[in-house]
């Protein structure tokens, strides 16, 4: 599997799955499934849906900080941050699935997550964040001197389409995009955008 391209964070908020739908229909590479403030059944009831829809447009489906989650609803993988549990403990639980982790403005982390069986590394904020206001930033510089790590690089936070010329050419593989691509008010002319990037 190509890690490569449009990396749609789920935004909140009840029209998730019409987004969703938009965007996988201009073009995504990857889906991550966000959710925290819903109960569990509503959590399972809406990432099967989200999974289903993203498999009829052939994309890999990844969970963010739950391992059984990923597990539950057989989704292709599960990306965990600083404290969503222990790496290599989830690349068993895992097997032959996904396995991102979030590594801030780290080059350390993310070599300790490569040898813990991680597929792919995230670096962010890259620039500032309207989601996540007092996350770390990450400089550009850090793509590059990542490319020996040999996993895919993923950037995430305050990504546009203005920006993210820039962050490709610093060495990002996975463009990981919430407020760019789902507020845009055309979401699937958006994904489109973001994937001539890529061409």
């Amino acid at each position: 599997m190509k890690l490569r391209g449009l990396y749609a964070i789920t935004p909140g908020g009840a029209d998730v799955v019409d987004k969703l739908r938009l965007a996988l229909e201009g073009g995504v590479a990857l889906v991550q499934y966000r959710r925290k403030e819903l109960s569990r059944e509503t959590v399972l009831q809406e990432a099967r849906q989200i999974l289903a829809l993203a498999h009829s447009h052939g994309v890999p489906v990844i969970v963010n900080d739950d391992v059984e989650l990923a597990l539950e609803i057989g989704a292709d993988g599960a990306h965990l941050g600083r404290e969503d549990g222990d790496l290599r403990a989830a690349r068993k639980r895992l097997g032959g699935r996904i396995l991102g982790a979030s590594c801030y403005d780290d080059i350390g982390a993310a070599q300790e997550a490569v040898r813990a069986g991680a597929d792919y590394v995230a670096f962010g904020a890259v620039f500032a964040s309207p989601t996540k206001p007092r996350a770390a930033h990450a400089p550009l510089s850090l793509f590059e001197k990542s490319r020996s790590l040999g996993v895919p690089l993923a950037a995430i936070g305050g990504i546009t389409l203005d920006n993210a010329p820039a962050v490709l050419a610093a060495g990002a593989d996975l463009l990981a995009v919430l407020t760019d691509l789902f507020e845009a008010p055309d979401v699937r002319g958006r994904a489109r955008q973001y994937g001539k990037l890529f061409s």
